[in-house]
């Protein structure tokens, strides 16, 4: 089993975490989290024979939450654990969070692992930068490792000032050899890459400013480190075998993500311009949610999602998203269930390259859910990231115990 490496000076980090949190492990603590089984099956024969086919795997996240000093401290443990039929490298295990926290009248300070979370597009996480992506996982880069970091909120009137501290980069995951959804070359993960002298020790530093005035929610970010998403550039691995090796570069990314809310109306945009990855450029991802409230005299809502994704570096941007549209549509039907269902389609706008999402799921009784997703690609034409998946379409099932 891989176990995704936690950075250098995590380990000091967590020390002064232990110390500060001595006083929780005189309080009882609550445990959840869940175990689920998920099941891939794809429609097609891999494109390099070295891939599987259909494919189990088995995962479990514990969730362990306790407060001390009247609510004013707290510790948070979040672990994930993986193991993969066919694919060593998705077998892994992670600390998602080990964080203690402590609150005062008018700031909130963090130390530890942690998560968080930047954004309000639902297609993209464009301006999401704090924590790797855990791209083992899924294709949609929403699962994140747990970053080292020092967190202190200043919460004022006119907004909340949010300072980060982070020592110690971490490497973003790529599936192996036997994976699928993988690049064709695959990425070679044993030969990381770094502009900076100090690799992955060096600490990086974030600001960000958010606020509301009315109906509109904003925040105005800027990172100054290690870009999270890896260049990727040709080379050969031990065995000769062409491979990418993924090329971590330092970047200065300013940012904006705003959201404002009318009526059954949602307006989106997330905006950034970095520097460091080449010339500097701009990309954005902006659109709307509306909710139709109680469709036809029943107790369920169905959204309509629309969204346009833009990077300016055209044909050149590693990502599919830099001229595209995404058009969805949400059931939530507000049963006993909690059964929910999101639809969406991403095109391209330059060469007819479409990818298909169905997402579902469904609470059964009071401690299981059932989860189906269905993801398919059409169309890709050479040069487009989304090539490599071209043979695989794929269901998965999975079916979660929560505790």
């Amino acid at each position: 089993m891989t176990r995704s490496r936690q950075p250098p000076g995590c380990c000091a980090l967590l020390a002064l975490v232990a110390g500060l949190a001595t006083p929780a492990l005189l309080h009882a603590g609550a445990w959840s989290g869940y175990i689920q089984a998920e099941a891939r099956v794809f429609l097609h024969e891999p494109a390099d024979p070295r891939q599987h086919g259909d494919n189990l795997s088995l995962a479990t996240e514990p969730e362990y939450y306790t407060d001390w000093d009247g609510g004013r401290q707290s510790l948070t443990f979040e672990g994930f654990l993986r193991w993969d039929q066919h694919d060593d490298e998705r077998s892994h295990a992670d600390i998602r969070e080990l964080v203690w926290q402590k609150a005062g009248d008018t700031w909130e300070l963090r130390a530890g692992i942690s998560k968080v979370f930047w954004g309000v597009a639902e297609s993209q996480h464009l301006v999401d930068i704090i924590n790797q992506t855990d791209r083992v996982e899924n294709i949609d880069l929403e699962d994140k490792l747990g970053q080292p970091l020092v967190n202190l909120a200043l919460i004022r009137d006119w907004g909340t000032l949010d300072l980060f501290v982070l020592p110690g980069f971490r490497e973003r995951t790529f599936p192996g050899p036997r994976g699928r959804l993988r690049s064709l070359p695959r990425v070679d993960t044993d030969q990381p890459r770094y502009a900076s002298g100090a690799e992955d020790r060096r600490v990086d530093f974030a600001i960000r400013w958010s606020h509301y005035i009315g109906d509109w929610d904003f925040g105005l970010a800027h990172f100054s480190g290690t870009a999270r998403e890896p260049r990727l550039l040709p080379g050969l691995a031990d065995s000769g075998e062409a491979v990418l090796v993924p090329l971590y570069e330092t970047i200065d990314q300013t940012s904006l993500d705003l959201q404002a809310t009318k009526g059954d109306w949602l307006w989106k945009l997330e905006w950034l311009t970095r520097s460091g990855q080449g010339g500097r450029y701009s990309a954005l991802v902006g659109g709307f949610e509306y909710t139709a409230v109680g469709i036809f005299d029943t107790a369920a809502d169905l959204g309509f999602i629309g969204e346009y994704h833009f990077d300016d570096r055209g044909e050149d941007a590693p990502t599919p998203f830099e001229d595209d549209i995404m058009v969805g549509l949400r059931l939530a039907l507000n049963d006993a269930q909690s059964t929910e269902a999101l639809l969406g389609i991403i095109a391209d706008r330059q060469d007819n390259a479409r990818s298909y999402n169905l997402e579902a799921s469904r609470r059964l009784g009071n401690n299981w859910t059932v989860e189906i997703e269905a993801r398919l690609f059409s169309n890709a034409s050479p040069g487009d990231p989304l090539l490599s998946f071209r043979d695989d379409d794929h269901v998965q099932f999975t079916l979660a115990r929560h505790f």
